[in-house]
């Protein structure tokens, strides 16, 4: 709106004046020009001082890292010239090869082998660069497998069970298409047996000291790992305590896990295919905890329809099935087992009366 001034011309109300103001051209490149200089030199500060904590940091957490043996006793076996971790119950009976899944200790068989030791042997293996065995790798699916099976060579296991938990699911099933001869039967509990997908090559941009003070901090963070705990338990629970927290943060404190975990990120976690699934002729079943959040129950009947089994589940369970619901899952094993003790001798029957 416009109002006539003493000579009669319209005069311009303030705000159209206001808005007519405009900064020179010359000036509008020097702000630009500051602005570019105060961010490059934010960012410059930001690096030096996150790599001044970095070095620091680093250097004052280094007396965490120990020997495996300063924090495991044992007993430990040597594989293909490294030392692995594991754990031996029963005397007698068929052997069971319980594998862990990503980051899990072999004591977290500890509830289940009690109870299957009762008429097994059992043995619980650490996966490097899991639990408290060597950090050698490689940490691939072919390398895995070729451990598992060199163990049962060295024990002298004559067709053991491998039972694989999460990620050791994949481990189990391969181990049953390499060596299904010497493979008694295969249980896949709360994994798919299937890779991980992801962006692998970002393991590739976090570089040193930056990795190792990413990797402590999350490691050392007994807040976050219980967290991880209260996701993996499930709802049905009792509290997490700290002692638990404890037992599952002491195997990153051994030495080379920086390394071993940096190496296996960078290839990804391995897996097998459907059609690898659909190849599996050992005796095999799928089990599966009801209130699973990290693998849900969609990802179990996939692979128990690839397999051409019934999907068992476990109620209440959460993915550490093991460790919510050990005897219903020690009951699973159990009772597949003493199935495919069964078969063989139903098998010579028949041929006896041919």
């Amino acid at each position: 709106m416009t109002t006539a001034d003493s000579t009669g011309k319209p005069a311009e109300s303030p705000k159209r004046r206001f808005s007519r103001l405009r900064l020179p051209r010359r000036g509008r490149p020097l702000i630009r020009r500051r602005w570019l200089r105060w961010t490059v030199r934010v960012l410059v500060a930001l690096f030096v001082l996150g790599t001044l904590f970095s070095l620091v940091y680093n250097l004052a957490t280094n007396g965490d890292q120990k020997p495996a043996s300063a924090l495991y006793p044992g007993p430990y076996v040597q594989i293909d010239g490294r030392a692995v971790a594991y754990r031996e119950l029963g005397r007698q009976g068929s052997p069971i090869i319980l594998l862990g899944g990503f980051a899990e200790p072999s004591w977290v068989w500890k509830q289940v082998g009690q109870r299957l030791a009762l008429g097994h042997r059992v043995y619980a293996l650490d996966l490097p660069p899991f639990g408290y065995s060597e950090r050698k790798g490689p940490y691939s699916l072919a390398g895995w497998t070729k451990l598992v099976r060199d163990f049962s060579t060295h024990f002298g296991l004559r067709r053991p069970i491998i039972v694989g938990h999460s990620l050791g699911a994949a481990v189990a099933v391969d181990v049953g298409l390499e060596a299904p001869a010497n493979t008694g039967g295969v249980v896949l509990l709360d994994g798919d047996a299937l890779p991980v997908g992801g962006p692998h090559w970002l393991a590739n941009l976090f570089v040193n000291p930056y990795y190792t003070t990413l990797f402590r901090l999350v490691t050392h963070s007994d807040w976050l790992v219980r967290k991880v705990l209260v996701q993996a338990y499930g709802p049905d629970r009792p509290p997490i305590t700290g002692s638990q927290v404890d037992a599952f943060e002491r195997p990153f404190r051994v030495d080379g896990t920086e390394n071993g975990f940096h190496d296996l990120f960078r290839g990804g976690v391995q897996g097998l295919t459907l059609a690898d699934l659909k190849r599996l002729r050992v005796p095999r079943i799928v089990v599966w905890g009801q209130r699973d959040a990290v693998d849900n129950l969609k990802a179990g009947r996939t692979s128990a329809q690839a397999l051409g089994v019934k999907l068992i589940v476990i109620p209440r369970a959460g993915h550490l099935s093991m460790l919510s619901e050990p005897a219903l899952v020690a009951r699973a094993i159990g009772s597949f087992a003493a199935r495919v003790e069964r078969a063989p001798k139903v098998s010579a029957v028949k041929k006896r009366k041919r």
